[in-house]
């Protein structure tokens, strides 16, 4: 079959290439060679009616999540109508997005109407074993992206997803919601600041929980600041001076030492929906650790 189709005229079939079957239980004997005969002129009418049902339509490629045998696919070389088989069902729904095709379930169903259109659908081999896949490009849904990922272990190859994932759901989110806040830990220490401020108006029991919230709060620039190899006392305490004296919220932690502790300098930015989950989730973790009444060990039992 031919390993490249420009103007790609796409049939997506979720029904196989293969003569029907009673969905009953079925028992078929052939007693002689004309009964042999007259069941595979019969198959061979049927594939020939599939294939030709699919070239009147204006197909010139068929995308099948089932398989179809070696009858079928001989007769489909001779139509010269190219064709995939045991595509996966995901793959089969993206094709559809992408081309702007329609899955068909039954031949009879298979209209114009309902073929996806792309620029080319070639076939292309890579890496030292040969393998293969199909590229369907220049398709009617231009916002529709695959990225092909690569790597020389599975190790290698699932980082490479985790940090892709990761990147999209920031685009995600920025496409939510635009705001963002500078990071380095800049948007907990102002926080912090704030909420102690707070707890100092109020007069009740409840502002050592305010004051516990705010101290919590610091948690991430202390880590940020011991992980980048600082004292961490000592640069929360300078920081938070700073953020007071200069009225400045976008102070952080210098994780990359490049002498200056301003994050819109150092562009370091996250999205303000992001941010919010992450406080929220924490917030709703402690108190849902604070319902906990008892603890029963194994050795109480």
């Amino acid at each position: 079959m031919p390993k490249n189709v420009k103007d790609a005229k796409i049939a997506i079939l979720t029904c196989p290439f293969e003569p029907p079957k009673p969905k009953t239980k079925h028992k078929l004997d052939i007693t002689s060679v004309e009964d042999y005969k007259k069941l595979r002129e019969y198959e061979l009418k049927t594939f020939e009616n599939m294939v030709q049902s699919v070239k009147d339509k204006g197909a010139n490629l068929v995308i099948c999540q089932w398989g179809f045998d070696d009858e079928a696919n001989h007769l489909l070389l001779q139509k010269e109508l190219p064709a995939v088989r045991w595509v996966g069902g995901p793959e089969i729904e993206l094709i559809a997005i992408a081309t702007g095709g329609r899955i068909v379930p039954r031949f009879e169903e298979l209209t114009a109407e309902k073929l996806g259109f792309a620029g080319t659908g070639r076939e292309m081999s890579f890496g030292t074993t040969k393998d293969r896949m199909l590229v369907i490009e220049d398709c009617r849904n231009t916002r529709a992206v695959t990225i092909f990922i690569r790597g020389g272990n599975k190790m290698i190859v699932e980082e490479a997803k985790r940090s892709l994932h990761d990147a999209l759901c920031v685009i995600r989110n920025l496409v939510r919601d635009s705001r963002v806040v500078y990071g380095g830990g800049a948007p907990e220490i102002a926080c912090s600041l704030a909420v102690a401020e707070t707890a100092d108006k109020i007069s009740t029991l409840e502002q050592y929980a305010v004051r516990g919230f705010a101290e919590a709060l610091e948690a991430v620039p202390l880590a940020l600041a011991e992980n980048s190899g600082c004292s961490p006392i000592e640069t929360l305490a300078e920081v938070k001076s700073r953020q007071v004296k200069e009225g400045n919220s976008r102070l952080g932690i210098d994780c990359l030492n490049k002498g200056t502790n301003d994050m819109k300098e150092q562009n370091v930015i996250e999205t303000l929906m992001a941010k919010k989950q992450q406080i929220l989730l924490a917030t709703q973790l402690v108190r849902m650790i604070l319902k906990i009444d008892d603890i029963r060990a194994p050795s109480d039992m």
